[in-house]
């Protein structure tokens, strides 16, 4: 998943899937609590990659199985979008983002991001920088 898809939350909390990003996302997604370098947003896991991410939970020791990594998963849900491609999302799940009725859906390789717009546009104007940029791209091998 790659780009970035302004949108707005309408007044049930739901929220339009961007044409560019359906077939990626899938018939049925995750939301949950996410953070990018410090700021909360929300992170959209394709159903393939929630599969995978319970698997290495359950596989963890049951000591390993608290805290902050439960939280993932208690404050998930499971998106099916509508007919005009929308899902809601939760109030605990906007609370916690800070999300207002603007956001943005960010593309995040294997997985996209929802945040709310000021707070994209203040982290984006932090972090884009040649410094920053070129310091991502060697984190990554290249």
């Amino acid at each position: 998943m790659i780009g970035k898809y302004p949108a707005k939350l309408d007044e049930k909390n739901r929220l339009f899937v961007p044409a560019k990003l359906r077939a990626e996302m899938g018939d049925d997604f995750f939301v949950t609590v996410g953070i990018n370098c410090g700021r909360s947003c929300l992170t959209i896991y394709t159903a393939k990659d929630w599969e995978t991410l319970s698997q290495n939970y359950n596989a963890l020791p049951i000591s390993q199985r608290a805290g902050a990594t439960s939280l993932l998963f208690s404050n998930a849900v499971e998106c099916v979008p509508d007919k005009q491609f929308r899902f809601t999302l939760s109030q605990n799940l906007l609370t916690y983002a800070g999300i207002g009725r603007d956001v943005m859906i960010v593309g995040r390789a294997g997985q996209a991001e929802i945040w709310d717009v000021d707070a994209f546009n203040a982290f984006e104007n932090e972090n884009l920088t040649p410094e920053k940029l070129l310091a991502s791209l060697e984190a990554i091998g290249l």
